[in-house]
């Protein structure tokens, strides 16, 4: 038999594409899976690595990421230090290019880097700019639907879908117009719109203009398709899943019975108490992204970009270290099982977000995407920015990712570091 070039070794292989749960043994040739056998079969290799005792799952990928460096100032995070140097393969970035700066996305990020990126367009001309620091910037007349497409049409081979904000700031300035005509981008496209809920931007010196935020839902789910995709379930922000009463609102189930999907895009305003209340009813997200950026992030700013986001004073830790694996972490302590917390960052962002079928899964001949997880027990505090503790007994910590079957170290610096109970 012809060598393997890299075999990894023993590991616990959670595959849910494939069925798969146990310990195997997986073999790579050219870039690509070669083989997936029980732990202990022969499979002779120029290099095995012993995995015994750690995770291996598919390439994990980040259904939020903003990875738009310099061009959207402080905002944008060095792809690779957000992807392969964080134990992930593949990014979405989500509303940093728009249909003006897309050709520097592909040159600068998504050409450039180690790790495989994807966008979800913004509907917005101006993109992720400053993080939507500046609100004036995202009124109905910077929106242009039919340019939006165009862009999006000639490059299908990196652009999934659209990112839009369903927020309090903005309904308060314009109502539904912008959502009204993001949908409009999404349909003509026949591409999924990606939707933010919560609060993002301050209110105008008007206040609310009469706009009551638990109304947002109700006002947006009508305008949407089967297959878009609604964020941040679990905001501690007004405007989200959980009504001022506490209660879920009754539209996210008649959007998720109408084909509608849901992400949790972690972030700085995910919220235990906010993720309590939606599961305890019965309301399951689909997928999980980080949404780290640089006004969350513990990362250098460029020189001359604003010191604030709008949201500085709720920032429980300030400038955080975390990533998609700490995610992970966050949705076992909530108690979703290993399996569909791999699902979340696998296979059912492929289905949901409309990657390339050969990845989220270690099929034989697909790309060879593995992310290598410590799995460790015991009891490890885990905070949000309303200050609420949960105690975890299963902490993952990312060890090292393949990408087309070459390593890379998850050393990357804005890694956390959890204690311990």
């Amino acid at each position: 038999m012809e060598n393997f070039d890299l075999v990894l070794a023993g590991g616990h292989l959670v595959d849910p594409a494939q069925g798969r749960d146990g310990l195997f043994d997986v073999a790579i040739r050219a870039g690509r899976i070669a083989a997936v056998a029980p732990a202990g079969t022969p499979l002779p290799a120029t290099q095995r690595i012993d995995v015994r005792g750690q995770l291996v799952i598919p390439g994990m990928i980040d259904t939020h990421a903003h990875v738009f460096q310099h061009v959207t100032g402080r905002f944008g995070l060095e792809a690779d230090l957000c992807g392969v140097h964080s134990g992930v393969t593949t990014l979405i970035d989500q509303g940093g290019p728009s249909c003006m700066t897309l050709p520097a996305f592909r040159e600068y990020v998504v050409d450039s880097k180690k790790s495989r990126v994807f966008a979800y367009l913004s509907a917005y001309l101006v993109g992720g700019m400053e993080g939507h620091y500046y609100p004036a910037l995202y009124k109905p007349d910077c929106v242009d639907v039919d340019a939006t497409v165009k862009s999006a049409l000639a490059n299908p081979d990196i652009v999934k879908g659209f990112k839009a904000h369903a927020e309090l700031g903005g309904f308060a300035r314009w109502g539904v117009e912008v959502m009204r005509q993001s949908a409009e981008i999404a349909a003509t496209a026949k591409l999924p719109l990606y939707i933010h809920f919560g609060q993002l931007w301050p209110l105008p010196a008007e206040g609310t203009n009469g706009v009551d935020a638990d109304t947002i839902l109700a006002d947006v789910v009508p305008l949407l398709k089967a297959g878009d995709i609604l964020a941040h379930p679990f905001t501690r922000h007004p405007g989200g899943f959980v009504d001022r009463q506490g209660h879920v609102h009754g539209i996210v189930r008649e959007a998720l019975a109408r084909g509608l999907k849901v992400d949790v895009g972690h972030g700085s305003h995910f919220s235990y108490r906010m993720a309590r209340i939606a599961l305890d009813a019965g309301i399951l997200p689909h997928t999980l992204g980080a949404d780290m950026h640089g006004y969350n992030t513990a990362v250098p700013a460029p020189a001359g970009t604003p010191d604030a986001h709008s949201d500085a004073e709720h920032m429980f830790f300030g400038k955080q270290r975390f990533s998609l694996v700490s995610a992970m972490t966050a949705m076992l302590a909530l108690g979703l099982p290993l399996d569909y917390v791999v699902r979340m960052v696998t296979c059912n962002v492929v289905d949901v977000f409309g990657l390339p079928r050969d990845l989220g899964t270690l099929a034989v001949g697909n790309p060879a995407d593995v992310s290598v997880l410590h799995d460790e027990r015991g009891r490890w505090a885990l905070r949000d920015n309303e200050g609420t503790q949960l105690v975890g007994e299963r902490l993952l910590r990312p060890a090292f990712c393949l990408r087309d079957g070459i390593r890379f170290e998850a050393d990357a610096s804005i890694l956390p570091v959890v204690q311990a109970a």
